[in-house]
């Protein structure tokens, strides 16, 4: 069962540096070693659609179900550090926003993470490189299984792009989706990546949701 492109995979997966240090993984064990949050559950993703690290995802095309030990170099990882990303920022910013800037401290500025490098009077050095960004990298991948249902798939994808589960159905070519009030115009943003993908247009109609209910 060689994969390809557009093939939906479940993997549990753990990324290591050179010396042994993890720095991402789903696998309870590991997560829990290198204090890492969110969820320690399989992750669902669509070869060939930038949803992994881009080494990663090429290494497994034409593989098969199993476990993979992966090597990469900084340019099939995060990239090269990038000067340019290390940038020198006023303190009245950061003022400004009621945040004390210590050196360590990772913040986020309008949608960029970034790493306070420096706090030198009223200047504040920031690097907004990826932390692994000029590393190599090890990733042991194993495969559970392909994803062929296709609720399935679109419910992954679903839950890639918006984080959140939304009631959706197929019917005449098209995948009738309910969301929130408000997010209409965000999820029709990626109407063109469903269709790439599944060769279905998208429907998307919003919802009231329910007030909790109060005990």
């Amino acid at each position: 069962m060689a994969f390809k492109e557009k093939d939906f995979l479940e993997i549990e997966f753990t990324g290591r540096l050179k010396d042994g240090t993890i720095f991402d993984s789903n696998i309870k064990e590991n997560m829990e070693k290198a204090k890492l949050t969110g969820k320690a559950e399989p992750f669902i993703f669509c070869l060939g659609e930038g949803m992994f690290v881009k080494g990663v995802d090429k290494f497994l095309i034409d593989k098969d179900i199993g476990e993979h030990i992966i090597s990469l170099s900084p340019e099939e990882a995060f990239g090269k550090r990038d000067q340019k990303l290390v940038r020198m920022m006023p303190i009245k910013a950061f003022i400004k926003h009621k945040i004390n800037p210590v050196p360590g401290v990772v913040l986020n500025f309008d949608g960029k993470m970034g790493k306070i490098i420096t706090v030198s009077g009223g200047r504040i050095l920031v690097d907004f490189n990826n932390p692994i960004a000029g590393k190599d990298v090890e990733y042991t991948v194993k495969i559970l299984r392909r994803i062929d249902e296709k609720k399935d798939q679109i419910a992954a994808l679903n839950d890639f792009f918006y984080r959140q589960k939304f009631d959706f159905e197929i019917k005449d070519k098209k995948i009738l989706m309910n969301v929130p009030k408000g997010m209409k115009s965000f999820v029709e943003l990626f109407k063109d990546k469903y269709a790439e993908i599944f060769g279905l247009d998208v429907e998307v109609s919003e919802i009231e949701l329910p007030l909790p209910k109060k005990e």
